[in-house]
């Protein structure tokens, strides 16, 4: 299976527990990995024989940016759950950082990742 790698979406979205979190905002940054077959598009050379990573970067802005949810969680299975049901994908990686995250300790990085694959 091909790949197509998206890295660093990142926006600010009002995702989290904390009413500080919902009120303030906060960067959120997605990577994904979209798995699919590139036969078509390498022989057509067309961008409607393939996932376009432009259109599936603007849907993850938009989930950032969109209704708020707790957990980051659900955050990733929410654009996983998306991205398969809008583009022509096999499989799809989701990883959703928040490197703001409200921890009391020194750290370098928070991240979930969910793999979704087409039933």
């Amino acid at each position: 299976m091909d790949k197509i790698t998206l890295t660093g979406v990142t926006a600010v979205g009002h995702h989290g527990v904390f009413d500080f979190e919902r009120r303030d905002g906060q960067p959120f940054v997605v990577d994904a990995v979209l798995h699919l077959d590139f036969s078509r598009a390498a022989v057509s050379d067309d961008v409607l024989d393939t996932a376009h990573y432009g259109e599936v970067a603007e849907r993850i802005r938009g989930w950032i940016t969109g209704e708020p949810v707790n957990l980051i969680e659900a955050l990733a299975v929410r654009i996983a759950e998306d991205v398969l049901r809008s583009f022509a994908v096999a499989a799809v990686d989701i990883t959703v950082h928040k490197p703001k995250a409200p921890i009391e300790v020194d750290f370098g990085d928070v991240s979930v990742t969910v793999h979704r694959v087409r039933a």
